[in-house]
């Protein structure tokens, strides 16, 4: 008998590259981070905007309400970089279309709670992303 994988992981390799993905402080993260910061702004890090609703922000900004989240193209189906995996293809796709499926839910819950929420793809400009963030966030400033 061999050992028992997790559903979802196709081999031991793909198992530990599961496991290797960051929750936070991603490179791409700490990149728009750091370029958000050198405008002036201030924010906090991997917060849930609406405590009773399971959902993390990458970036927040409690007193203008907006959210900033920084989507990964595969596991957010980005239209430009999204590649089908080879392996498990239909488990994978349809984490994905979950995915996406909770992102415009949570898009609709905040912004119905009065939230501006901005989805920055991994692949964005980082400067651009930072720009767009911070007009928004001062726009929305009390």
């Amino acid at each position: 008998m061999g050992a028992v994988r997790p559903v979802g992981a196709s081999s031991e390799g793909v198992r530990k590259s599961m496991q290797a993905n960051k929750g936070r402080d991603t490179k791409p993260e700490l990149a728009l981070r750091r370029a958000v910061h050198a405008l002036g702004l201030r924010y906090r890090v991997s917060m849930r905007p609406l405590t009773p609703v399971r959902r993390t922000a990458d970036l927040v900004f409690t007193k203008a309400k907006v959210a900033v989240f920084l989507d990964g193209c595969f596991w957010h189906g980005c239209p430009q970089h999204h590649t089908k995996a080879r392996t498990n293809a239909d488990y994978w796709a349809e984490k994905v279309t979950r995915n996406q499926e909770r992102d415009a839910e949570t898009d609709r819950l905040l912004g119905e709670a009065g939230w501006q929420v901005i989805r920055v793809w991994e692949h964005e400009d980082v400067l651009k992303a930072a720009t767009r963030i911070a007009e928004t966030v001062r726009s929305r400033r009390p």
